[in-house]
């Protein structure tokens, strides 16, 4: 008896799924991101470029309006016044918001979460004047409600609390107390993303809370923690909005140029010179490009993992 020469469909080999397309959707929202990319990001940084190497009249100007601002008597200082801010700051939001991130994630499991991440998230619906504000009452000892704790601490009247060398760690304060719920919250739902079974095994292995945090969980957030490194870096150094109104409330004490974007605004309203105000808005941008280039290099933000 002879094989039929007709071949069984089981036999045959499986056909290819064509791989769909992009979504036409996609193209209308990536495009409106291009737009208001292009309208407020990209032409007010060629427009910045443009008057930095440029002079009152238009003309090329090489780098003397970098020189200019560089000159200044009040740049060094303010150098030195945003990397101490940014020193205190970077520090507190790496440790405090992985560590409150893993605390919140163990504490998951005996129903507390949800609480926990609205009650980390309220400061940050605050706006940054907003939250100044608040803080403004808070450091001064006569109306705070934290005031005896100020006087236990020796501090008696507002200029005490807000003297030029305890600036660095309040501006911190009030800035981890803004920006840091969001962070946790992304935190908390990168390690939500954490395989059960590899948590599993390293506790079958012995590793104890410490060690799985240290040696498991740590190392797999080391993206999202490189990723809010790269973005706190770049906001601090526009650091601008608690030093302005500080130095209002205080009646100059704090002082009208005490970071460099106070400087860069006094440079154009003050001074009447926009084109070295626009010199150090592309410095700023310039090491906030540098330092985001050296994180993602040496961390291998883009290595598939």
């Amino acid at each position: 008896m002879t094989r039929s020469s007709t071949q069984d469909p089981r036999d045959r080999a499986p056909t290819a799924r064509p791989t769909p397309g992009p979504v036409p959707a996609g193209y209308g929202f990536v495009a409106a991101y291009l737009v208001l990319l292009i309208a407020f990001g990209v032409v007010p940084t060629a427009y910045a470029v443009y008057f930095a190497f440029s002079d009152a009249g238009g003309h090329f100007a090489g780098l003397s309006n970098f020189l200019t601002a560089a000159q200044d008597f009040r740049f060094a200082p303010a150098i030195g016044h945003v990397a101490l801010y940014l020193l205190f700051w970077l520090t507190s939001l790496v440790v405090l918001v992985v560590g409150l991130a893993l605390l919140l994630h163990r504490l998951a499991a005996r129903g507390v979460s949800k609480a926990l991440r609205f009650l980390y998230y309220i400061p940050g619906a605050l706006a940054g004047a907003a939250s100044v504000m608040v803080w403004l009452f808070v450091l001064d000892p006569t109306v705070s409600p934290v005031g005896s704790l100020l006087r236990a601490l020796g501090f008696g009247t507002f200029a005490e609390v807000i003297a030029p060398a305890h600036l660095p760690i309040l501006f911190a304060l009030v800035a981890f107390w803004t920006g840091a719920g969001g962070w946790i919250v992304v935190m908390y739902g990168a390690l939500n993303n954490i395989s059960p079974d590899i948590l599993e095994a390293a506790r079958i292995d012995g590793a104890g809370a410490w060690q799985t945090a240290w040696q498991v969980q740590i190392p797999l957030l080391r993206k999202w923690i490189v990723y809010m490194m790269i973005l706190a870096f770049a906001g601090g150094t526009q650091l601008f909005v608690e030093p302005q109104l500080l130095s209002q409330a205080s009646v100059g004490m704090a002082g009208r140029d005490y970071s460099l974007n106070q400087l860069s605004y006094d440079f154009a309203f003050q001074n009447n010179d926009i084109n070295s105000a626009a010199a150090i808005s592309v410095e700023l941008l310039l090491v906030g490009l540098v330092v985001a280039g050296v994180f993602v290099a040496r961390s291998g933000f883009f290595d598939a993992d």
